[in-house]
């Protein structure tokens, strides 16, 4: 098999942002690079932001609603898309779109479909570009940063190599304007500086946080992760070869099965149950069945075999599961057992352990959903 890249490239790279006109120097040496690579046998797919920030010059808007971000995404990605293959022909290559969504890249089947599509355009002298379809996002179901959604799209295709360029050279420990601000040029252990990455860039939707987010996932799957600034000449090879200056995330040395590693890299949260301090404790030294008398409370509404985020009644994520059964299934436990004030299914099962992993130190952790939301059980 050919060893396999996925590049990641923001908005800010793609469109000035002040006329949010194309760069087009940019444009060429990036699909140059990826030409290049993919004569010397690499498989490389470009994960490209850009669409909604081309479509906002031709609208003539800055106006930030769901609704004007879709008719943007509309107008800007055949721009992008047109610009793309123009500059690749100029390399004997052409251009495949790949457009995802949330619900598409959170489900196995639709993940499947994807793998087999990207699998198949390895075959041909094309260059993959993956886009998140933004004109059919929501508030409540987009990816909501392309960082991420790369990290998952290396997951996909057991990428060796993510790289994630933008507008700076790498990660420091603080904002980069602090004249004490330190470079950090090889990185293992992402959750020492997640706390300070909380800034955004003009253009995108996400900044060092989402990329140190995508990071953690791309370990996960034994994938290295280069966070490197989008130099004209040699942006991908530069960056593989290390020949430059760039931050370095290391993968964690671990052979995870391919459930494993659809429990640990999530792009949201589907549903949370919350677990008393007992099982908490339990949950933290070994896997184990929980079941209908093991939760305290629930958030959101599930399916079988939708995935369940665990937590201790402090906060604390443990584990991630597949759902044996539905809320409404949990709902009609609760009425019976309130209806005849029995124990009623106390051992229904909720999570089966051997379909279940624990939240290891190495992996970050989603929040806790508002105590104050959730529902009893």
């Amino acid at each position: 098999m050919s060893k396999r890249i996925v590049v990641k490239v923001g908005s800010t790279l793609l469109a000035n942002e002040e006329t949010l006109r194309m760069r087009f120097a940019f444009m060429w040496g990036l699909l140059r690079d990826i030409a290049d690579l993919q004569n010397q046998g690499y498989d490389v797919v470009l994960m490209s932001s850009g669409a909604v920030a081309l479509g906002r010059e031709i609208l003539k808007t800055d106006d930030n609603s769901i609704a004007t971000k879709q008719a943007a995404s509309a107008c800007g990605q055949p721009v992008l898309l047109h610009a793309y293959r123009s500059i690749a022909q100029e390399m004997s290559k052409d251009i495949a779109q790949v457009l995802v969504t949330m619900s598409e890249m959170e489900s196995q089947d639709h993940f499947d479909d994807i793998s087999n599509t990207i699998e198949r355009l390895f075959d041909y002298p094309v260059i993959p570009i993956v886009n998140e379809n933004d004109t059919t996002a929501t508030k409540d179901l987009r990816v909501g940063d392309n960082d991420r959604l790369a990290a998952k799209v290396a997951e996909m295709i057991g990428a060796e190599h993510l790289v994630i360029l933008t507008s700076i050279d790498g990660l420091y420990d603080r904002n980069p304007s602090d004249p004490d601000a330190q470079f950090i040029d090889v990185l293992d252990d992402v959750s020492q500086y997640i706390d300070g990455t909380e800034e955004t860039n003009g253009l995108g939707s996400g900044g060092m946080k989402t990329k140190l987010q995508a990071a953690n996932m791309a370990q996960q799957c034994n994938c290295t992760t280069h966070i490197a600034e989008g130099i004209i000449d040699a942006p991908v090879s530069s960056v593989i070869n290390n020949t430059r200056v760039h931050t370095k995330c290391l993968p964690i040395d671990q052979t995870a099965s391919r459930q494993e590693l659809w429990l640990s890299n999530r792009l949201r949260v589907a549903c949370s149950i919350i677990v008393p301090k007992q099982v908490a404790q339990s949950l933290a030294d070994t896997k184990q069945n929980i079941v209908y008398n093991d939760i305290a409370s629930r958030f959101g509404a599930f399916s079988r075999d939708d995935i369940l985020h665990v937590f201790s009644e402090d906060g604390v994520e443990l584990a991630r599961g597949y759902a044996e059964c539905s809320s409404d299934d949990l709902e009609h436990l609760q009425h019976m057992r309130n209806q005849f004030d029995s124990e009623y299914g106390a051992d229904a099962l909720i999570i089966k352990q051997d379909r279940m992993m624990l939240v290891e130190s190495s992996q970050l952790s989603w929040d806790a959903p508002d105590i104050e939301t959730t529902q009893s059980v």
